[in-house]
């Protein structure tokens, strides 16, 4: 019986992961064999809520966060730009509008 090399995430990597990550990514983020996972899964003793989807099992990424430690993730904010509010959603700073003064047609 071979034994599986686990190639652990950094913490870049797992904040890197989508929102809903599958166990095995899971697993490399906790720095855990596929064995030792899924037995964990199966006997009730994995950290994190496993969510099924069909065959496929996926976690949280907040909640895989939340027990590495990691800063929280925000849903949604995707850069700097996305939290300031000039009234005007969606409009970039010093981008024309239909408002826009134009040249006198002749």
């Amino acid at each position: 019986m071979s034994v599986k090399k686990v190639n652990p995430l950094s913490p870049e990597q797992v904040l890197d992961l989508p929102a809903m990550p599958g166990v095995k990514q899971a697993f490399a983020a906790l720095n855990i064999s596929e064995g030792t996972g899924y037995a964990l899964i199966r006997d009730g003793g994995f950290p994190i809520e496993v969510i099924p989807f069909g065959r496929t099992k996926r976690v949280r990424k907040t909640d895989l966060c939340a027990f590495l430690g990691l800063p929280p993730v925000a849903a949604g904010v995707q850069s700097t730009a996305a939290t300031h509010d000039d009234g005007a959603p969606g409009v970039q700073p010093k981008a024309p509008s239909e408002h826009s003064p134009t040249r006198a047609s002749k």
